[in-house]
């Protein structure tokens, strides 16, 4: 890659974890792993390492780097973990938890076709053939590749789908920023037994979730 701007990705990684932001060596070794600059449009990719959300069409954003790594960390996956992704975007996200998870797969949904191509496009030429992604409607989950180890959204709906929830096996976790208007990041731990633990991380703003 002829412009790989890895003094840029270190920079920023630093601030992060110079800020408390993010905490795990891993999600840290990750985000200086992937090149957002390839993930944005042309025209915005002297932004790519700044740490705020940025539009990549059809009303979408990809995310902060800093909650890219809050949801890593709160995701914490095994290497060899299976883990969904409802809202593929632009394909960074899923990008950074395939650095996360090099011995497992990661399964994304997106609703946009448009988005949908582009960012199968953007991963393959990047080399991640552990991230798979199909267009759907999200709050069906990826039911032909459950169950999962954990899951996470990267659009905010009023409550975690059913779907996704049942798709992620007991001691598996849920990460998703829920709620209409004043949004909360949530984790969701199912227990062996069954039963559910609920957690709120602070108010978030993601983009409304599409379709159910």
């Amino acid at each position: 890659m002829a412009d790989d701007r890895t003094d840029e990705r270190r920079q920023l990684v630093e601030r992060l974890e110079r800020r408390g932001h993010v905490e795990n060596e891993r999600t840290l070794d990750a985000l200086r792993a992937v090149p957002r600059h390839e993930f944005v449009p042309e025209g915005s990719r002297r932004s790519a390492y700044a740490d705020r959300p940025l539009s990549i069409g059809r009303g979408q954003t990809i995310s902060a780097p800093h909650m890219v790594g809050v949801m890593a960390d709160l995701l914490d996956p095994d290497p060899a973990d299976r883990v969904l992704e409802i809202g593929t975007g632009c394909g960074y996200h899923a990008a950074v938890t395939a650095e996360l998870v090099p011995e497992g797969h990661v399964y994304s949904v997106e609703y946009e076709p448009e988005l949908a191509d582009r960012a199968r496009e953007t991963l393959e030429s990047l080399g991640y053939d552990n991230v798979s992604v199909r267009t759907g409607d999200g709050h069906e989950g990826w039911p032909e590749r459950a169950p999962y180890d954990g899951a996470y959204l990267t659009c905010a709906p009023p409550e975690i789908p059913a779907a996704v929830r049942e798709q992620v096996e007991p001691g598996g976790v849920v990460v998703a920023p829920v709620g209409r208007g004043r949004q909360r990041l949530v984790t969701v731990e199912k227990n062996p037994d069954g039963t559910v633990e609920r957690s709120e991380h602070g108010g978030v703003r993601f983009v409304t979730m599409s379709g159910g």
